[in-house]
């Protein structure tokens, strides 16, 4: 990327970013983090921005949870690393200290991220954390020789003589002073009962008419030469012995410390690549800390190839609580946006709110802006804002703006955002409309991406006429003449320059001259802007009404087609029953028959009497399979409506309408699916001898149809339970069981409670359907362990409660309950509520070996 393209202009420095970027600054937890975000520039590689984006997205996840900080503020040590390696190079306490720390808050950065990743979806950061390079033998190295609390060197053996030598001769040479000090004969003599420090020794403060009542050796003289610092004859060798075992104990640490510096020379590459890992987690986590902050979002990418770019309620970050929120929705195949309006109405703003978002995205920095905004990379921004009149070069305002325009007429391309406030102005009106219409005009032939404001009338009418062009203008209060901060899409707006000089304070008889040489009212392209106005406003209003009479036309046939549906459920009922009824009939029929064959064998056998038995048979045998029929086509037509209800409640609920679906559509789960009996197995117990009676129809036994299995695998999203809860397949935790995300938290479920929310597969891509003979009712059991994991306190409680529930209703006696322990919250809520509900006889803690305080073992009355 060339960053003198991306940037002309002074685009960053316009818009406000780096002010920005230091308020984001602020949010990071090192001084090297902080360093880091101030150094962060707009960028045009996408992998490298969603990179960005994604660690901010899932640090904002890992702040919202309970699990404990994983980021702290380390020392900087970007310059130690430079010193290692170097033959006879030595680290002094201070650097090896500030190293121990890095390589200890590196090791519990990957420790907590690594425990909060199974409980959270935080891919891309478990990811970055895993690469970095394992430290923790470097901070044992120097914490073995540096306390990690004080920073001081441990109490080493080899050093362990020395400093108590150097301990008992200082307080050789405290009571040698004290001696003095406290010995009232001198005390004419001493300025001062407190010892004086004067290179590094402990002297007497001596009044100089009294010197020589204290033998010793004069080291300094005061200013004024009243007072001389002497030191003590008997203290002189005391000194001079603690001088040397100081130099000793140096000698020793230098040469710790040198032998250390060696040591961890080895560590220097990965001390490098962690260091750098650690500055992209510390600059995300700022970024992240600061959306937090201001309520906002990472925007979604947009391809304006197929989609517009759209900002929903975007706030200037620098105007805090005085910004109002601003909505843009770009249109489809619309390259220019003109946006019109009067003064200190907000359209200046709203191009720099523009600007900012689309420099802070690409530096993949959240927005102040609500879900759903979207932005497209920018190849380059360029930018004309404001006035830049420069003396020293003696350029004109128009004449600075120009060589802007030219920049970007020279340099952009079909990916580039040009930004033009104020276009046509600082010349003649006539001739700087022309040069603001030839250069959109240009632009579009670019097929750049192209912001403008603008009072000239001719330019609104440029983007009424021109299908590459959309006009929008701030919305303006006549009656208080003060601007709402509104943006009205595909309305140009006026300046109201008349209304608002007359209320400023302008002369009225200047005011009424100036109105004189406004055209007639026919001409007036006010009044034109206005009549679109109105007529914008009655459409919106008449769109209005048509969606809502045409959401309230779709509940009322969504109402009837419920009914009709119920109407026929109702006529299968009936018609199940009058087929029992058949079968009924049937098996009474069966004695007659029986009586009726014993008649045959007894009496003569007749033709006539034969016939008219199979007639009997074969005429009930029709009617049974001739009701059968009209059922499976009820039955038919009952699917085809649930079919076309579910599709009509979908395309209400993309209108904006949300209808529960009734539950009550459908066959109610658990009846089993009645099995019919063939005419066949009908009349099977019918003793006619088959010499005197045949069937001239058989009845064919129908095929069965095999049950096609739906695939179940990692990733799919399934609705689960009754409630059809939406969640994401895990992995499969043993046969028909599968462990599910589902929001926050995860959970084993049956395969048989759950169904696919999208167009199931099944294994054999050939079966359409497959025939149930039941519908299994599913039978809820309590849980033998209850696991809260992952769980918010309510949501836990509320998980806990439908298991005692269900422990009274099964009668079950006892269960355990893993709730961690981590901070201990979830772990007290729990035995409060245990200890507050009346069926708990019992609950204790699990032995450590099966979770110690991580696990509670429950037993019930």
């Amino acid at each position: 990327m060339n960053k003198d393209i991306f940037l002309q202009g002074q685009v960053a420095e316009d818009f406000d970013f780096y002010r920005i970027r230091e308020a984001i600054s602020h949010f990071a937890q090192s001084e090297e983090g902080q360093e880091e975000v101030l150094h962060r520039e707009s960028s045009t590689e996408k992998e490298h921005i969603d990179l960005l984006k994604d660690l901010g997205r899932q640090w904002n996840t890992y702040l919202a949870s309970d699990h404990p900080q994983a980021l702290f503020a380390w020392p900087p040590v970007k310059e130690i690393f430079s010193q290692l390696g170097i033959e006879g190079g030595t680290l002094n306490q201070e650097q090896i200290f500030a190293l121990g720390l890095f390589s200890l808050y590196t090791e519990k950065t990957r420790g907590a991220i690594k425990g909060a990743e199974d409980d959270l979806k935080i891919p891309v950061l478990a990811k970055k954390v895993s690469e970095l390079p394992y430290l923790g033998q470097a901070a044992e190295d120097i914490f073995r020789i540096i306390d990690v609390s004080t920073g001081e060197v441990r109490d080493l053996p080899v050093l362990r003589e020395i400093r108590n030598r150097i301990s008992s001769l200082k307080k050789e040479i405290e009571n040698s002073i004290r001696k003095y000090t406290s010995d009232s004969s001198l005390s004419q003599a001493l300025q001062s009962n407190v010892p004086a420090f004067r290179a590094d020794r402990e002297l007497l403060a001596v009044r100089a008419d009294r010197k020589n009542a204290v033998k010793g050796i004069i080291h300094e003289v005061s200013a004024t030469g009243q007072t001389v610092y002497i030191e003590p004859e008997e203290i002189v060798r005391t000194n001079n012995e603690l001088v040397e075992e100081e130099f000793r104990l140096q000698s020793e640490l230098n040469k710790i410390f040198r032998e250390l510096t060696e040591n961890l020379s080895k560590y220097k590459s990965d001390f490098i690549e962690a260091q750098k890992t650690m500055l992209l987690l510390d600059s995300t986590y700022a970024a992240a800390r600061w959306q937090k902050s201001i309520n906002g979002i990472f925007a979604e990418d947009c391809d304006m190839q197929e989609e517009p770019p759209f900002i929903s309620r975007a706030r200037h970050p620098l105007l805090g609580e005085r910004a109002v929120p601003v909505t843009i929705t770009f249109m489809q195949g619309k390259k220019i946006l003109i946006i019109t309006g009067p003064n200190t109405g907000g359209k200046t703003v709203t191009l720099k709110t523009i600007a900012l978002f689309a420099l802070l995205n690409q530096a993949g920095f959240p927005i102040p802006a609500e879900e759903g905004t979207r932005l497209p990379l920018f190849s380059s921004i360029f930018a004309d804002i404001g006035d830049e009149q420069s003396i020293d070069e003696s350029l004109s305002t128009f004449s600075s703006r120009m060589k802007k325009i030219a920049l970007a007429l020279n340099n952009a391309d079909e990916r580039s955002l040009v930004l033009l406030d104020e276009l046509g102005s600082g010349t003649d009106p006539l001739e700087g409309s022309a040069i603001a219409m030839a250069t959109l005009d240009r632009l579009l032939e670019i097929g750049s991406f192209v912001i403008t404001t603008t009072h000239h009338g001719v330019l609104k009418n440029y983007g009424y006429t021109n299908p590459y062009c959309v006009n929008a203008s701030v919305e303006f209060n006549t009656e208080t003449l003060r601007p709402t901060y509104n943006l009205l899409m595909g309305i140009p707006g006026e300046s109201h320059a008349i209304e608002i000089a007359r209320h400023s304070g302008l002369p009225v008889e200047t005011v009424e001259k100036a109105q004189t040489y406004i055209s007639t009212e026919q001409a007036d392209v006010s009044t034109l802007i206005k009549g679109l106005t109105s007529k914008h406003e009655e459409l919106e209003e008449l769109l209005r009404q048509q969606r809502i009479k045409g959401a309230d036309l779709q509940n009322k046939e969504l109402k009837i087609h419920n009914r009709e549906i119920k109407i026929l459920e109702r006529d299968i009922e009936l018609k199940e029953i009058e087929n029992r009824q058949s079968f009924a009939f049937l098996r009474e029929t069966r004695s007659k028959l029986e009586n009726l064959v014993r008649v045959l064998r007894e009496g003569e056998i007749t033709k006539e009497k034969t016939q008219g038995v199979k007639r009997f048979i074969s005429d009930l045998e029709d009617s049974i399979e001739e009701q059968k029929v009209q059922l499976e086509q009820k039955r038919k037509e009952l699917e085809d409506e649930m079919n076309n209800l579910r599709v009509e409640e979908e395309k209400i609920a993309e209108n904006g309408m949300r209808i529960k679906k009734a539950k009550e559509h459908g066959v109610a789960k658990g009846k089993k699916t009645r099995q019919r009996m063939s005419n066949a197995e009908a009349l099977k117990t019918a003793t006619v001898d088959e010499h005197q009676v045949e069937f001239a129809k058989k009845q064919k036994e129908p095929k069965k149809t095999v049950p096609a299995k739906i695939v179940y695998t990692e990733g799919m999203e399934v609705l689960c339970g009754a409630e059809k809860r939406k969640g994401t397949l895990i992995r499969l935790v043993k046969e028909g069981i599968w462990q599910v995300q589902i929001g926050f938290m995860k959970m084993e479920v049956p395969q048989r409670q759950m169904v696919p929310a999208e167009k199931p597969v099944y294994e054999n891509p050939r079966a359409d359907y497959f025939v149930e003979s039941a519908a299994t009712e599913i039978d809820e059991a309590p849980k033998f362990e209850l696991r809260l994991l992952g769980m918010r306190c309510e949501e836990a409680m509320r998980v806990l409660e439908h298991q005692l529930d269900l422990c009274a209703i099964k009668n079950f006696r006892n269960f355990s309950i893993v709730h961690g322990k981590g901070n201990g919250i979830l772990q007290q809520a729990v035995h409060d509520y245990l200890a507050h509900y009346p069926g708990v006889k019992d609950y204790h803690f699990a032995r450590p070996e099966e979770g110690g305080s991580g696990k509670t073992y429950v037993e019930l009355n």
